[in-house]
């Protein structure tokens, strides 16, 4: 008896998942009076939600050397970065065009020593210190806010 013929059907092609491209944030960091962990927050300047200072690698700069500046130019503060990341996030990126980019974010704490009087972004984004209990429910990205969560515990 003679064999079946398998079927020639063009297999599927499936979309390559889309590379997330790198971000390096700053999590600017400070001990209240009373000893409690705050976090420096700031808004976006597009959709005006509560993030961190983040942006692209720089050339000629480590990843957390550009972080440090990003928190410099967005919120006007200055101090010691950990040179290791405390953990990453993602999120999506709204280009102008509409089209949205998947981006994973390093954050790298920063001890703030100095709040400047002036910097590069100053009146573009509003600011808050709060505990990092109450930065985790105003920022919109689920890991962020985990990780936000955990260097509130003691």
């Amino acid at each position: 008896m003679p064999k079946a013929k398998k079927s020639q059907a063009k297999p599927k092609t499936k979309k390559a998942p889309q590379k997330l491209r790198q971000q390096v944030a700053a999590l600017p960091v400070r001990l209240s009076e009373g000893g409690q962990i705050e976090v420096l927050l700031v808004t976006s300047r597009d959709s005006r939600r509560w993030i961190i200072p983040k942006g692209w690698p720089m050339k000629g700069k480590k990843r957390h050397e550009a972080a440090a500046i990003e928190a410099e130019e967005e919120a006007g503060v200055l101090g010691t970065i950990q040179d290791k990341a405390l953990g990453h996030y993602r999120y999506s990126k709204q280009q102008a065009d509409g089209r949205e980019i998947g981006c994973r974010v390093a954050v790298y704490a920063l001890n703030v020593t100095e709040e400047l009087a002036d910097w590069a972004e100053k009146g573009q984004r509003q600011m808050q210190w709060v505990r990092s209990e109450t930065a985790a429910d105003l920022v919109q990205e689920p890991e962020l806010s985990l990780l936000l969560r955990k260097i509130g515990l003691p």
